[in-house]
């Protein structure tokens, strides 16, 4: 029989506690003692997936290597474990109905009326435990969307009810994160919100093993031994989670709580071992120390909403502090409609790098050509990813190769030059969910390149997220005029990477390497990119 152990998080009072950082803190912690633990997100929106979904509803959208499109908080899953997701790793309410609806319509379920008990909740179940039937875990954890007392929850509150009954005791526990908020009015913590959350959780059936009180202030003894109380848990089972300076404290203040150790007693498992976060701790040592700092323009339209690029905003930080920089990268937030050609010199002055985010659509798009422009003539390091990296080159077709009606079909289908085209295979795709270039595809790097030195290997695999390719029939001519080609899919022959040999620092890459970069194994090319800022930032 398969002893995989759960851990269930779920939440209450309000959302955005960081659920999500405490499950991949929580993680981390076990990681480090030994055990092979992965976490997934249930979500309970009903899109099969975010990759139809405005970076402004739900933040950017993370893709796996095996091409799913997922949660924003399975690149902090990644972050942290420094070990890949897969499609398994996050589930919606959408996919759940879709599997269900797919086997009634194939009469799998016998002439039976199908219900969300038991069928919605046997297909949760069953993904629930998709990771833990393959016996590389010894512990999965759980991280339940939304808030509880949400109707659209509900269904996945009444499986963890049901998995903690199948599996047994010792084998599935559910931590509840919640908020214990302080009244200024009335000078203390308050404690009803978190009992009406754990309370509205009991109405379901499920009582929380532990508890994890996010708040602003300390939280004493007594109100510790009030919760206890109130809420049916142990006393040593409260633990408080104070604001962090930053989230990758969060472990270091976790494991002074003792998050792992209830929850591995919980579990019945041992607690010998103990977390050596001596890396980690190295790389914080550099984060919170630096010895330089660089200021960084990111250009993108969706830069209201900072989550829109989390992964590109968090790979900085592990770039920065990565042990040949020592360097706080200051991210200078730049809204790609609001820059012209006229206004780009002061919008980005004073800049030691600019960074063209990826995107859809042509909103903003001539703003981020604009940017292009600015940095490639006055020599500023250049990275531009997937849409960023096409820009790049409609830029270098108008203005070097006087090529002005350069542009990508997305933007205008009946263009004269098309430098960016559709892919072959995209043009009778008419549904819009999981049909781009997905996942992780090869590339081969030209060794005389500054991608060559920044990953020293030749052929990479990276992860991709688009539908709008480099349009091989102009390879020649851009190539001619400087903008090379320092990286080719081996199988398809698709331009990945351009560079320009004669600036200081210009690379433009169709795949996403923000989603690999982690806080062990800092992507090498924001490593490349923030050194050449550095170096920039003292001229």
């Amino acid at each position: 029989m398969n002893n995989t152990k759960y851990v269930f998080v779920t939440g209450g009072v309000t959302s955005s506690l960081g659920k999500g950082i405490i499950a991949a803190s929580l993680a981390k912690l076990l990681q480090e003692r030994g055990y092979s633990v992965t976490i997934q997100k249930l979500d309970p929106y009903i899109n099969i997936d975010p990759g139809t979904l405005n970076p402004y509803e739900h933040g950017e959208c993370y893709v796996t290597d095996d091409g799913a499109e997922t949660d924003l908080d399975l690149g902090h899953y990644e972050r942290y474990l420094n070990i890949p997701t897969s499609q398994a790793n996050n589930v919606t309410t959408g996919r759940i109905y879709q599997s269900v609806i797919n086997k009634e319509r194939k009469g799998e379920f016998l002439g039976k009326t199908v219900q969300v008990i038991p069928h919605i909740t046997d297909e949760i179940k069953n993904r629930i435990q998709i990771l833990g039937n393959t016996g590389d875990f010894d512990i999965v954890i759980t991280e339940i969307g939304g808030t509880v007392g949400d109707i659209e929850s509900l269904p996945y509150i009444e499986a963890v009810r049901q998995l903690q009954w199948d599996l047994g005791e010792d084998n599935a526990i559910v931590i509840h994160l919640t908020l214990v908020p302080y009244l200024a009015a009335a000078g203390e913590l308050k404690t009803k919100p978190t009992q009406h959350s754990v309370k509205t959780l009991m109405q379901s059936g499920v009582s929380p093993d532990i508890l994890v009180c996010r708040s602003e202030h300390e939280i004493s003894d007594d109100i510790k031994r009030k919760l206890a109380l109130f809420c049916n848990v142990k006393k040593q089972n409260v633990i408080q989670s104070l604001d962090a300076e930053t989230i990758y404290d969060v472990p270091n203040l976790m494991f002074k709580e003792g998050l792992d150790y209830v929850v591995l007693d919980k579990l019945n498992l041992s607690t010998r071992k103990q977390p050596n976060l001596k890396t980690w701790n190295k790389f914080l040592e550099r984060h919170k120390n630096p010895t330089s700092s660089v200021e960084i323009g990111l250009v993108g339209k969706y830069v209201e909403l900072h989550d829109s690029y989390k992964s590109i905003t968090e790979a900085f930080i592990h770039a920065g502090a990565a042990a040949t920089n020592k360097t706080k990268v200051n991210v200078r937030w730049i809204h790609s409609e609001e820059l012209t050609p006229e206004n780009a010199a002061k919008q980005l002055e004073g800049l030691n790098g600019v960074l063209v985010a990826p995107g859809f659509g042509d909103r903003g798009i001539e703003g981020k050509i604009a940017a292009v422009q600015y940095v490639r003539e006055n020599n500023i390091p250049f990275l531009g990813i997937c849409l960023g990296m096409q820009m790049a080159v409609i830029e270098f077709a108008r203005n070097v190769l006087n090529l002005k009606d350069a542009n990508s079909t997305e933007m205008n289908p009946d263009v004269a030059h098309p430098v960016i085209n559709l892919m072959e295979e995209q043009k009778d795709v008419t549904e819009k969910g999981g049909t781009m270039r997905l996942g992780a595809w090869d590339c081969q790097l030209t060794q005389d390149s500054k991608v060559f030195q920044a990953y020293k290997e030749e052929l990479i695999s990276e992860r991709h997220r688009h539908r709008y390719e480099y349009n091989n029939d102009y390879k020649e001519q851009l190539e001619n005029a400087g903008m090379k080609t320092a990286g080719v899919n081996p199988k398809t022959g698709l331009v990945e990477i351009v560079e320009i040999d004669s600036h200081p620092w210009f690379v433009g890459v169709q795949y996403h390497p923000e989603y690999k970069s982690t806080v062990l194994n800092p992507h090498p090319l924001f490593v490349s990119f923030i050194k050449a800022a550095l170096k920039q930032s003292k001229k």
